[in-house]
């Protein structure tokens, strides 16, 4: 089943002789459990693509649907309340709040929408996650591996439709690396998480099912690895 379709996406900014076409005409779809890496050269247009999948930022033109749903025909509160509840965002630098610990940090988007926290959900993830010994901690408190694995159960807190990974291994050494990867393809697999990541790095790239490349804002080739969940 397609989850994600994007159609002739285009994505300017500034004007005139200082204008950049970030995107130029876009397409690809994506389906229910499948695991597509964007690679591509710093510049090429890989996080604004994210960004835009995401709802972060409105495209120049062209569309995007999400489960059926046209994202830029919502007006901004839907489209906020759209980013919380079928987007999982995962950055290269976390991003948690400083003052609350993991499972606040986890829970954030569940309780910013007004909703019940899933308690089930929640020990789940700290446990799939290996954080249950850490739940109390602050970010200070976390190395790098262990606030990047917050940082993917917040992603996943509210079963998002689609989780969007923006190099989120960028910041770390190798075996946090290869440990973080191995927890965004568990969760591929076991919640038939649909998984869309942007990283440069060769290695990660050939652990999804298929691969887009992007160069000066278009899609130049896309490769098919395996078949979704196997």
């Amino acid at each position: 089943m397609e989850i994600l379709r994007v159609e002739n996406l285009v994505k300017v900014y500034g004007k005139g002789e200082s204008e950049v076409r970030a995107l130029d005409g876009v397409s690809f779809s994506v389906e229910q459990g499948e695991f597509v890496a964007v690679i591509g050269p710093s510049g090429s247009g890989k996080s604004t693509l994210l960004h835009v999948v995401g709802g972060v930022d409105r495209p120049t033109s062209g569309k995007v649907w999400v489960n059926g749903e046209d994202v830029y025909a919502q007006n901004e509160e839907k489209l906020a309340i759209f980013r919380r509840r079928q987007v999982g965002l995962i950055y290269q630098f976390y991003n948690l709040i400083p003052v609350l610990d993991v499972v606040e940090n986890m829970t954030l988007p569940v309780l910013m929408d007004g909703r019940r926290v899933n308690q089930r959900r929640l020990e789940e993830l700290l446990d799939v996650l290996g954080l249950k010994d850490r739940q109390h901690n602050l970010p200070s408190q976390l190395s790098g591996g262990q606030q990047q694995r917050v940082s993917i159960g917040r992603a996943l807190m509210n079963a998002p439709t689609v989780v969007l990974a923006d190099e989120p291994t960028g910041n770390l050494d190798s075996r946090n690396s290869a440990e973080i990867v191995q927890l965004l393809k568990e969760s591929n697999r076991k919640y038939n998480q649909t998984l869309v990541v942007i990283t440069h790095d060769e290695s990660i790239a050939l652990q999804a099912d298929r691969i887009l490349a992007i160069e000066d804002g278009k899609i130049v080739r896309e490769e098919r690895i395996r078949e979704a969940g196997r």
